[in-house]
C-alpha cells in the first residue's frame, strides 16, 4: 500500500495540475485518459527496445554515456512518444486549440512516467523513499518539461499553413525533445564533483523556457475564449 501510495501521488498530483491549468477550454477528461493509458502502453515498447540497445551496446567510457542518454532513452522514448502523439492527435475532433497538443502530451508522458515510477522505485526497497522523492521532484517534471516542447510544436505543425515549416514544426516535435532528455541524463550520469551545479541550472532553464510555451499556449487559449464569449454576444 506505501509503496502504491508514493508511486501514484506525485502522478495524480501532476495530473490535477496540469488538468486545471486549462482553464478556458478545457480538453474531455477521456480523452487525455486515452493518452495516460497509451503512455502505459508504450512505457513496454521502450522497455523492449532500450533492452535491445543496452544488450548491443559496444561503445565505453564517455562514448558510452552520450550513447545511453542520447540514443538508448533519449531517441528511443521521444520518439515512440512522438509517433504516437502525432498518430492519435491528428485524430482528435476536440484538437481545436494550440494548448490540446500540451495536454495530450503531458498526459501521454505522465502514464509512460507512472511505469517507471513502479520499476525505480520497487527496484530497491531501501531506498524507496529516497527514489520516490527524487523523482517526484526530478524526473516527472522532467518529464512533462519535454512533452510541454514536444507538444508545442505538434501544434505548431498542426495549425501552422506553409509546408515548409509545418515540416520544420514537426521535425522539431521530436528532435528537440531528443535533445533536453539526452542533455537531462547525461548530466546526471556524469561523475563530476561539480556538476550538481551544471544540472540546477540547465533544471532551471528548462522549467522556464518550457513553462513559458505553456503560458504562451494559455493566453491563446484565453483570448480565444473571450473573443468566443464576445462573438456570442453580438
Amino acid at each position: 500500500m506505501l509503496a502504491f501510495l508514493i508511486t501514484f501521488l506525485p502522478i495524480i498530483s501532476f495530473i490535477l495540475w496540469i488538468y486545471y491549468k486549462d482553464k478556458y477550454n478545457r480538453e474531455n477528461i477521456s480523452i487525455l485518459l486515452k493518452y495516460f493509458i497509451l503512455g502505459i502502453i508504450l512505457s513496454f515498447f521502450a522497455i523492449i527496445i532500450e533492452k535491445f540497445l543496452i544488450d548491443r551496446n559496444i561503445f565505453e567510457d564517455d562514448t558510452n554515456l552520450i550513447y545511453t542518454a542520447f540514443v538508448i532513452a533519449g531517441c528511443t522514448e521521444e520518439i515512440l512518444k512522438g509517433l504516437v502523439l502525432y498518430i492519435f492527435s491528428k485524430k482528435e475532433d476536440s484538437y481545436d486549440e494550440k494548448l490540446d497538443g500540451i495536454m495530450y502530451s503531458v498526459f501521454l508522458s505522465l502514464g509512460f512516467a507512472t511505469v517507471e515510477n513502479l520499476i525505480h522505485i520497487n527496484y530497491d526497497s531501501k531506498m524507496i523513499f529516497q527514489v520516490a522523492f527524487i523523482r517526484a521532484i526530478i524526473s516527472i517534471p522532467a518529464h512533462i518539461m519535454f512533452a510541454i516542447t514536444m507538444g508545442y510544436y505538434i501544434s505548431k505543425y498542426k495549425f501552422e499553413k506553409n509546408i515548409a515549416k509545418k515540416r520544420q514544426n514537426l521535425i522539431l516535435a521530436f528532435l528537440i525533445p531528443i535533445l533536453l532528455h539526452g542533455t537531462f541524463d547525461f548530466i546526471l550520469m556524469i561523475q563530476y564533483k561539480w556538476i550538481i551545479i551544471v544540472f540546477i541550472i540547465y533544471i532551471i532553464i528548462l522549467a522556464t523556457i518550457n513553462l513559458n510555451k505553456f503560458n504562451k499556449y494559455m493566453l491563446y487559449s484565453k483570448k480565444r475564449f473571450f473573443d468566443r464569449l464576445k462573438h456570442g454576444r453580438k
